[in-house]
């Protein structure tokens, strides 16, 4: 196989998780931060890529804002750069040194189905964007971030949405719903993120057309159902509590809007990299949750 992988972002929670998994396989990949190098400024992303002269890059950094998205709207400098800057710097180095490369997007464009009650389509314009508003300011950064890589050579877009595993890490979706006092009810396409960064890996290395892809789980599920499965799998015994409706929410809990969300994940079936029906990797991952003592 030859050839390194380089991962740009990969302290992160996704970038450590595309390390983690090369290393289980015994792969060379260069995990890089932008405490070691200014990968937003292109020659020096250039120079760097040059020395390495890697066989496929993975962009995994961005800004996501933390605890939550709401922090995004008192970072709008840092959250433009990261997720519509950045990938754009990316695209042009990458296909000035013809080197194939992925980007880590994210379903969040999007609101609710299509009108004909389907899920969204990778080909369909966003509707939770600047160009659709209103949306959350992150929302709008990852949509200019899929606009600069229209066209992009050798360039693969994969649609990441609300991951989850059984880690007792807070960015998982299991171990939000665990920390939050009251949940939204809503339907949402979702991502096993083990599974996700897996079937991202193959894209690469099984040839598989560029392009955007939804790498998303099979089906959809609803704040209900997957509590409801917590309960069944003996995660938790909690009584959860849910606000009366999206109002209430804005008003107590959150200062932007959220993406909710299904997503179509027909082309990526057709092309060999599907992924787990979302309830058979929900509770796979709730039934080793148990096993994972709380932090």
């Amino acid at each position: 196989m030859g050839r390194m992988i380089v991962v740009l972002g990969s302290t992160g929670y996704i970038g450590s998780k595309f390390i983690n998994f090369f290393q289980s396989l015994g792969q060379e990949a260069i995990g890089v931060s932008r405490c070691e190098i200014d990968y937003t400024n292109v020659l020096s992303l250039k120079n760097w890529l040059k020395s390495k002269n890697p066989r496929f890059v993975i962009n995994s950094a961005g800004y996501t804002g933390k605890p939550n998205v709401d922090a995004c709207e008192l970072a709008k400098a840092e959250c433009l750069s990261g997720n519509a800057v950045l990938p754009g710097i990316i695209r042009e180095v990458c296909e000035d040194l013809k080197i194939a490369w992925g980007h880590v997007s994210s379903g969040c464009i999007y609101s609710d189905r299509r009108t004909d009650g389907t899920g969204w389509k990778e080909d369909d314009e966003p509707n939770f964007s600047f160009r659709s508003s209103p949306c959350s300011f992150y929302s709008g950064s990852k949509a200019l971030g899929e606009e600069v890589l229209q066209e992009a050579e050798n360039c693969y877009i994969w649609r990441l949405r609300i991951p989850f595993n059984e880690e007792r890490n807070p960015r998982n979706y299991l171990q939000k719903l665990l920390n939050y006092n009251s949940l939204l009810e809503a339907e949402n396409s979702v991502s096993h993120l083990d599974e996700f960064v897996q079937k991202c890996v193959e894209c690469f290395e099984q040839d598989v057309e560029p392009g955007i892809y939804n790498m998303t789980n099979t089906g959809s599920i609803t704040t209900r159902q997957v509590t409801q499965w917590m309960h069944e799998e003996g995660v938790t015994d909690k009584e959860f509590q849910f606000f009366e409706d999206e109002e209430q929410f804005m008003s107590k809990a959150a200062k932007t809007p959220r993406s909710n969300c299904v997503l179509d994940t027909t082309k990526a079936e057709k092309a060999g990299i599907g992924m787990r029906p979302v309830e058979e990797a929900m509770r796979e991952s709730m039934q080793k949750m148990i096993k994972v003592a709380p932090v």
